[in-house]
C-alpha cells in the first residue's frame, strides 16, 4: 500500500489563531481511453463548487482580496479561480469564520516557558475549534495572544468545564506530554459542587465501564470490564449542598459527571446528566458547570522537573463561600 506522502508548510499564515483550510485534490481516476482525468473538475474552483456546502459567489470569494492571508493557494503560490485542477496537488484557504458570540470570562496563563503553557480556561470556552466554536477557543485565544502559532492542546477538557489545561509550545515536544496523560502519569484533581447525601458513605471509589459514540450526547455505563475509575472525598456542605474534591484514575469523556449523576449527586447546573436539558443560547451564561479542573502534577518529561499548578478560580456555588464575592 503507497503511502501518502507529508503535508507541505502552509503557506498562508494564521487568522486570529485558526489555521486554514488545507486540502490535497483527489487522485486522477482512468477514464475509458486509458487517459486520466480529475473526475470532471476542469478547475480548482470547479472542485470546490462541488465539494464545498455555499453558493458558487461565496466560491468564487475564496479567490480574491488583496491581504497576505487572503485567496486560494498551492505549493507554487497563489492560484486563480481559472486554475487547472492538477490531481493530488495540495491547495490552503481560509474560510470565512462564523459569527460568534465572545465568552465573557478571563482565560488566564497561569505558567509559561519555552516547552509549556498552562492556562486556566473559564466555563463555556472549547479548547480547540471544532463546529460552530472556532476563533472562541482556548487553543486560537493563545496562539494569536502569545504569538504561538505551533501551541497545541496536550489533553481535552469539556467546553463547560473551568480549569487547568496544558498546552506544548513546539511540535516535536508534543508526543511526550500528550503520553503524560495517555499514561496515566499526571495527578489530576477537580473540585465540583453537587447535592449533599447524608447517607452517601466518602471517601469512595467509582468504576465502571464508559461509552461514548461520536453522534451521541452523552456517555453511558454498559456490562464489562471497568475502564473508568474515580475517588470522590467530601470536601465542605453548607445546606443541601456539598463540595467535593474528585480524583479521577482515567480519563473518559464525560467521566466525572457521570460517576457523580451515578451517585445520586449530579453536579450542579450540568445539562446532560442525569437528564438531557434544551441546549442554552450561545448567549446565556447563567448557570456554569460547578465543575473545576483544580490541580495538574507531573514530572516533566523532558527537564524531569517535579511541576504542581493550581487554578485561580473558584466554583460560584461552593459551599459556604461568602455571597459577596464574585462569580469567576
Amino acid at each position: 500500500m503507497r503511502r501518502r506522502p507529508a503535508a507541505p508548510p502552509s503557506p498562508l499564515p494564521q487568522r486570529l489563531g485558526v489555521d486554514p483550510v488545507r486540502r490535497r485534490l483527489p487522485a486522477a481516476d482512468r477514464g475509458e481511453d486509458g487517459g486520466e482525468d480529475g473526475g470532471g473538475w476542469l478547475t480548482v474552483r470547479d472542485y470546490l463548487r462541488e465539494l464545498l456546502p455555499v453558493d458558487a459567489e461565496s466560491v468564487d470569494a475564496l479567490f480574491e482580496g488583496d491581504g497576505p492571508g487572503d485567496g486560494v493557494h498551492g505549493t507554487d503560490g497563489r492560484l486563480t479561480a481559472d486554475s487547472p485542477f492538477v490531481p493530488e496537488a495540495w491547495i490552503w484557504y481560509h474560510r470565512d469564520l462564523p459569527s460568534e458570540v465572545e465568552v465573557p470570562f478571563p482565560l488566564t496563563v497561569v505558567h509559561r516557558d519555552e516547552r509549556i503553557v498552562v492556562a486556566d480556561k473559564p466555563h463555556f470556552l472549547s479548547i480547540a475549534p471544532r463546529g460552530k466554536h472556532v476563533t472562541q477557543t482556548a487553543l486560537a485565544l493563545l496562539r494569536h495572544r502569545l504569538g504561538l502559532p505551533e501551541l497545541s492542546p496536550a489533553h481535552r477538557l469539556d467546553r463547560l468545564t473551568a480549569g487547568l489545561v496544558l498546552f506544548v509550545v513546539r511540535p516535536q515536544d508534543r508526543r511526550a506530554y500528550q503520553e503524560l496523560f495517555a499514561e496515566r502519569r499526571v495527578r489530576k484533581e477537580y473540585r465540583a459542587v453537587a447535592p449533599y447525601r447524608p447517607g452517601l458513605e466518602l471517601p469512595c471509589t467509582v468504576e465502571n465501564r464508559l461509552v461514548k459514540e461520536r453522534t451521541e450526547l452523552t456517555a453511558r455505563e454498559v456490562p464489562g470490564e471497568a475502564n473508568s475509575r474515580s475517588v470522590v472525598e467530601l470536601l465542605t456542605r453548607d445546606g443541601r449542598w456539598g463540595g467535593y474534591r474528585l480524583l479521577p484514575e482515567t480519563g473518559k469523556t464525560h467521566q466525572l459527571r457521570v460517576h457523580l449523576a451515578g451517585l445520586g449527586i449530579p453536579i450542579a447546573n450540568d445539562p446532560l446528566y442525569p437528564c438531557v436539558l434544551p441546549e442554552q443560547a450561545p448567549d446565556d451564561f447563567r448557570d456554569p458547570l460547578q465543575l473545576l479542573a483544580h490541580t495538574l502534577e507531573f514530572t516533566d518529561p523532558l527537564t524531569g522537573s517535579e511541576l504542581r499548578f493550581e487554578s485561580t478560580r473558584q466554583l460560584a456555588h461552593w459551599p459556604g463561600r461568602p455571597a459577596s464575592d464574585p462569580a469567576l
